[in-house]
């Protein structure tokens, strides 16, 4: 093995990899040899080309995580068009803002329903193709709010909470059948989802004034702990949450 990192000849799926984050890793994968199964809800014209310019395979899956109906639809497709699966990079989230004594059940619902409910079934279906080759990596986009509460966001907050523990139990259940699975902890990045949050110049001093880096992550940050978890280079690495963060939770 000269080279640990390199994910030549390996199949890597990636919901929400239409923009952002997901996009992020798609590239960051794609270079580093493997092929990409973009998983989105709205065009992956933009992650198409990053990847293709990398000269690997590239498959697009049209698929609402707002229910778990297409999560056998991705395996299979998966199976279909490029004959393996070895990677699984639950990114796919969306996050609903109200102070708590406001909050509705339906905003608490959809955003369960796609960062957690979605992602474990997701994660289960692909267990269940990785054991049969006893080798897998599982890799969920956690969050900050995996270890803080947060302000305004109850549901985003448990979500990602629930998703860290939900990390590290199916590495105590799947490490001995040949699977790694850890979690990416991002902190505040430039994605739709922090739109609200850079756009308010109050909020987002007082934001940058906290990270130690002094900036906000770009996308591109992501890609080398992403690229790690999904190599043999972490193959002695099991339920953990990886902060990228620019010195965050240091502080």
């Amino acid at each position: 093995m000269s080279n640990p990192f390199d994910l030549s000849g390996r199949v890597a799926v990636i919901t929400g990899a239409n923009t952002g984050i997901g996009q992020g890793i798609a590239h960051a994968l794609a270079q580093a040899g493997a092929s990409i199964v973009a998983v989105g809800r709205s065009s992956m014209d933009e992650t198409r080309q990053l990847v293709e310019k990398a000269k690997v395979p590239f498959v697009e899956i049209k698929a609402d995580l707002g229910t778990i109906a297409p999560v056998s639809t991705i395996i299979e497709e998966t199976a279909k068009s490029l004959g393996r699966l070895d990677i699984l990079v639950n990114n796919a989230g969306i996050i609903r803002r109200n102070d708590a004594i406001d909050f509705t059940e339906e905003d608490w619902d959809v955003v369960m329903d796609t960062n957690l409910k979605s992602a474990f079934f997701l994660s289960q279906a692909a267990a269940r193709h990785m054991i049969e080759n006893r080798s897998g990596k599982i890799i969920n986009i956690a969050s900050l709010l995996s270890f803080q509460g947060g302000i305004r966001i109850p549901s985003y907050t448990a979500s990602k909470s629930g998703l860290a523990g939900i990390t590290r139990l199916l590495a105590c259940e799947w490490a001995g059948r040949g699977i790694n699975v850890n979690a990416i902890a991002p902190g505040y990045f430039v994605t739709n989802n922090t739109t609200a949050l850079r756009e308010d110049q109050e909020r987002s001093a007082q934001i940058l004034a906290r990270i130690p880096a002094g900036r906000w992550g770009e996308p591109s940050d992501i890609g080398g702990a992403a690229v790690f978890l999904a190599s043999h280079a972490s193959d002695y690495v099991h339920g953990t949450v990886l902060p990228v963060d620019g010195g965050w939770l240091a502080r």
